[in-house]
């Protein structure tokens, strides 16, 4: 086995297969990074395969290389990358050498020990492809509801993100109990009617979002186990978790909220120069006034206290008062990227939604139906004209539920 290839294009491939391989195993070959050249000719010459896995998820990348020699060779992987990141710029010689991987270049030459390809198992197949969604689009819907799922690996459901496909929409959602994330964006099935409702790993989907590139289509392909997204040379899987996470219908549905608007620069910024003296988990509280058309945000105890006081439009209450943990309010402002924010409020101790701006032109406010969404399209939570929704992202609509907890400032 020969080739030949750019030091930035074999990091990069070799980074990208990794990041699946076990940190332990008991099994050594799983440590294994099974790089192929394309022996069976076809489609396969000149180009370099690089797969690696575990008992939960698959990784494989095709680049271009030039292979004088084809052939297959299995090596540690994370002493391979080691490897590439110190080579210096320019084309890098691969090569089998007996029981020796040789990797050089610009006068660096480095040898790596050979693992058995006869212990090494074979790659899970990619289910049954269901439809394709934009790969910017995804990622950032990943990102968004990533943030309220579970860390807690005894309640491994709650650590998941539920991915569920109905017709033209993908609706992505997380909760760890106290905070519970939904995104929706549209993507185009291989069939009409095509759905599912599966759970895959936070941790695993957040991953494979943010090194898929941010341009082109991911395919989306799932199974009763697995699930496998494919895109520009790059393939995975996943196992999927056990077990669905709560609903979120009902949760979402609010009635007869008082509703605040806010800069969301501006109040990101107030949480984060108020939290400063939050102790722990202490709260940071937000008290609406709609006669100063204000909010004031307070956090601490006795002399140690910050305040910081910012324009507000409420509705539907003279006064309220609510206050949130001030890691969760600011995971929830961060995953929001339009100018303003929309908070739908029903009390202390009781849930808030947020969601991106104020209803579309023509709206009518708080014509929520069963799940939150406005029936119409453009109210809170809606899509609007044109499909543009609330996220700033582009199509689609984002919404972030918080249970307020109970003021403790005098």
């Amino acid at each position: 086995m020969e080739f030949r290839i750019e030091r930035s294009a074999l990091t990069e491939a070799v980074s990208w297969a990794a990041r699946v391989l076990p940190v332990r195993s008991p099994v050594p070959v799983l440590g294994g990074l099974l790089l192929d050249t394309g022996a069976g000719g076809g489609d396969e010459a000149g180009r370099l395969r690089i797969s690696g896995l575990d008992y939960e998820a698959s990784a494989r990348i095709d680049v271009e290389a030039e292979v004088p020699r084809p052939g297959k060779v299995l090596v540690m992987g994370r002493r391979l990358l080691d490897i590439c990141k110190v080579l210096p710029d320019g084309p890098v010689e691969c090569a089998v050498e007996g029981s020796r991987f040789t990797v050089s270049g610009d006068g660096a030459r480095f040898g790596l020990s050979v693992l058995p390809l006869d212990d090494y198992p074979a790659l899970p197949p990619l289910p049954r492809v269901r439809g394709a969604v934009d790969a910017e689009l995804f990622a950032a819907a990943v990102a968004d509801v990533a943030v309220a799922a579970g860390r807690d690996d005894t309640l491994p459901a709650l650590t998941g993100i539920r991915l569920g496909l109905d017709g033209d929409t993908m609706t992505l959602a997380a909760t760890d109990r106290y905070r519970f994330a939904v995104r929706t964006v549209p993507w185009k099935a291989t069939a009409p009617g095509e759905s599912a409702d599966v759970l895959v790993s936070a941790r695993r989907l957040t991953e494979i979002a943010r090194s898929l590139g941010r341009s082109g289509l991911v395919s989306v392909a799932l199974d009763a186990g697995s699930a496998g997204f494919e895109h520009a040379g790059m393939r995975t899987t996943v196992r999927l978790l056990e077990g669905r996470l709560p609903r979120h219908e009902k949760l979402f549905a609010m009635e007869d909220p008082a509703v605040a608007v806010l800069d969301r620069a501006r109040l990101t910024e107030a949480v984060k120069r108020v939290s400063v003296v939050a102790d722990g988990d202490s709260p940071v509280q937000m008290t609406f006034s709609r006669t100063d058309a204000a909010v004031t945000l307070r956090a601490g105890y006795e002399d140690d206290v910050a305040s910081q006081r910012l324009p507000a439009a409420l509705e539907g209450a003279e006064e309220l008062t609510v206050a949130f943990n001030p890691g969760y309010l600011a995971d929830a402002l961060a995953a929001f990227t339009g100018p303003s924010l929309r908070l739908q409020l029903l009390g202390a101790g009781q849930r808030a939604l947020i969601t991106d701006g104020t209803p579309t032109s023509g709206a009518v406010p708080d014509r929520a139906g069963p799940d939150g969404t406005d029936p119409g399209g453009t109210g809170p939570g809606g899509t609007g004209p044109g499909g543009t929704g609330p996220g700033g992202t582009g199509p689609g609509t984002h919404r972030h539920l918080l249970m307020s907890v109970r003021p403790q400032l005098v």
